[in-house]
């Protein structure tokens, strides 16, 4: 792995910044929609403050009326329920408007996350397929969900309530400083300073440790995902005792850092509470002295020794806050790294219309390569006709996939042009061009609900009567009718409930109910019995019928009827023409016909006379070739 790649590859393991003004400004821009309710929120939080900032004042006088010998035992109970209505009414809005600010600020942030969630998945469904190459599923699926999530706890837990921790700081040190600068200066220099180095000290240590437990995380995730993905082979060959010892040790890891956050956290808020124990006894102990000189009161301590408390509530408050801030801007540079990816597969300011669709294909001189100039594909020129049928013959990597990615324009050429129907293809809008394609992959894909949804893809143009002729049309619906629910019958995660010629016969369908224009069929024929052969030849016959078509095949076989056969080795046309015409060359098709026959009696014959004759001798249907069979000097 090259230096670059793997430091992408662990992206997840950097610390970065704790705070990043420039991220938080971005993701600010995600409560704009929401700014009235965000001041509403950041009002009925200062509301919350304020009412339990107020009742030591009011506890203070409470005290101060109890303790005063002048006035009689009526007015003292008149002044008590007075103060009493009041505290009642504090604690009464302390409780309405602490429970709207959570209940707003949950929703707040639900939808928030919401709208991040859905900006990241649109922008991935537009990405091109280099983008998908470079970046593994499961890192995206980490973008999408987990990444998220911690924004939106940043959002919820922090931006919004991190206002009520600085206000309640400001409010507690006024009242203090109001009521009594004497005392409030006791504390603010005995106690504040050593809180203040132990949050330092936190935060230093928290951030290291949790980077530590995220790192440790990710590498389990990714090891119990291979292993899982992978257990055939891990009990073909009995790895099972290796793999659980290597599972053991990562978990180990992951426990022991754990540990090591959890230390800090054990030394952390003791200490803070140690401290908070000692300014309430300094408070005690000095303001004792001082009743009993007369200088201040016995409720004016009473309540110093409430806002004591509440001083340090915050204070934890913030250095929790510190950690999810330090996930957060994480997260959202890992997120705002994929929105700020352009996508490569740009489509045209003015498109050009696809209205009257021939089905003409020409590849002018084309280039193309996945990295650089590493060439897959070298001076490339063919033409297809509208209803013509051509097939690509040529061992893995030779280039043949790559020519179907770019009609469907998947991926951008770097040379020469593609042209449909007389037009670059560039000029074309992408999306009404591959809603013209019919793409049949060997390695079907299915996606996780029942067979119709499977067929119509969720299209409500297309009906039920449609799904089941189609179906019948290729084929299909003879096994589909075989299932308990029919064309309602549950399909798994990837169709693991269906066979590989099942799968493909759904493929076909799903091709023939969108009636695409032109056809591409990649391998779509191997690995199949020979009674599903018989059904998917029959259903690729139909399918084929009035259409541009195009497969690539390692079976000769089943391009013996096609109009003509491209040749490809090294990215290069090496050869084209008709099957019998290539026979009668006895260039390379000529030896890929033979070598299929290396261990049958029947060899094929020099060539036919004609390009509409084959060799008799020749059966219907040949072994597949292998890459090592290819002949190495064409």
């Amino acid at each position: 792995m090259h230096g670059h790649d793997r430091a992408d590859y662990f992206e997840d393991e950097t610390l970065g910044k704790a705070f990043d003004a420039r991220l938080v400004k971005r993701l600010l821009q995600y409560l704009k929609p929401y700014r009235w309710r965000v001041v509403l929120a950041v009002f009925l939080l200062l509301v919350t403050s304020a009412s339990t900032l107020a009742w030591p004042y009011i506890l203070k006088h409470v005290v101060e009326v109890l303790v005063n010998a002048g006035i009689s035992e009526a007015e003292q109970i008149h002044s008590v329920g007075i103060l009493a209505a009041i505290l009642a009414g504090l604690l009464l809005m302390q409780f309405v408007s602490e429970y709207l600010s959570a209940l707003l600020v949950a929703i707040l942030g639900q939808r928030i996350m919401y709208d991040i969630r859905m900006r990241v998945f649109s922008h991935l469904q537009r990405m091109s397929l280099r983008f998908f190459d470079r970046n593994p599923v499961g890192r995206l699926m980490t973008r999408v969900t987990n990444d998220v999530e911690t924004l939106n706890q940043f959002i919820s837990m922090g931006v919004v309530t991190t206002f009520q921790d600085f206000f309640m700081l400001a409010g507690i040190l006024i009242w203090m400083f109001a009521i009594n600068a004497e005392l409030a200066l006791l504390l603010v220099v005995t106690v504040v300073p050593c809180i203040v180095g132990a949050t330092l000290w936190f935060k230093t240590k928290s951030r290291k440790s949790y980077r530590g437990v995220r790192v440790k995380l990710a590498r389990i995730n990714a090891y119990t995902n291979e292993n899982i993905t992978g257990m055939r082979v891990v009990h073909l060959f009995n790895r099972q005792d290796r793999n659980l010892a290597e599972f053991s040790g990562r978990s180990r890891d992951f426990r022991n850092e754990w540990f090591r956050a959890i230390f800090y956290h054990s030394i952390y808020f003791p200490s803070i509470e140690m401290l908070a124990t000692v300014g309430a006894g300094a408070i005690v102990i000095f303001g004792g002295s001082r009743i009993l000189e007369g200088a201040i009161s016995l409720g004016t301590v009473v309540a110093f020794l409430f806002w004591t408390g509440m001083l340090f509530r915050p204070i934890r408050d913030l250095a929790e806050k510190y950690n999810i801030m330090q996930s957060a801007m994480a997260s959202s540079e890992r997120i705002f790294k994929i929105l700020d990816t352009p996508e490569e597969i740009e489509g045209s300011k003015e498109p050009l219309s696809l209205a009257a669709f021939r089905g003409r294909i020409e590849f002018e001189n084309v280039w193309f390569a996945y990295n650089d100039e590493d060439w897959v594909l070298k001076d490339i020129s063919f033409t297809v006709e509208p209803g013509q049928k051509i097939a690509f013959v040529g061992a893995t990597g030779a280039g043949k996939t790559s020519i179907i990615n770019l009609i469907c324009r998947f991926y951008d050429i770097q040379r020469g042009r593609i042209l449909i129907d007389g037009k670059d293809i560039r000029e074309i809008d992408k999306h009404e061009l591959r809603r013209k394609i019919g793409l049949v992959l060997q390695d079907v894909f299915l996606f996780s609900g029942d067979i119709k949804g499977n067929i119509c893809l969720g299209d409500d143009k297309i009906g039920d009567e449609k799904v089941a002729r189609v179906a019948e049309h290729v084929n299909a619906a003879r096994f589909i009718r075989r299932l308990p629910d029919g064309y309602d019958s549950e399909v798994q995660e990837r169709g693991a409930t269906l066979s590989v010629g099942e799968r493909q016969l759904l493929s076909f369908a799903r091709a023939l109910a969108y009636n695409p224009a032109i056809l591409i069929l990649d391998e779509a024929t191997s690995n199949i019995d020979t009674q599903t052969e018989i059904l998917i030849q029959d259903a690729v016959e139909k399918l084929m019928k009035d259409r541009t078509s195009i497969v690539i095949a390692h079976r000769l076989s089943t391009i013996r009827k096609v109009d003509n056969i491209i040749v490809l080795h090294n990215g290069e046309i090496k050869e084209q023409g008709t099957h019998a015409k290539l026979l009668r060359q006895k260039g390379i098709y000529w030896r890929l016909y033979q070598l299929q026959y290396k261990n049958s009696s029947l060899q094929p014959a020099a060539g036919p006379s004609s390009d509409e004759e084959t060799p008799a001798e020749l059966p219907e249907i040949e072994p597949d070739i292998g890459d090592d069979q290819w002949p190495e000097n064409p």
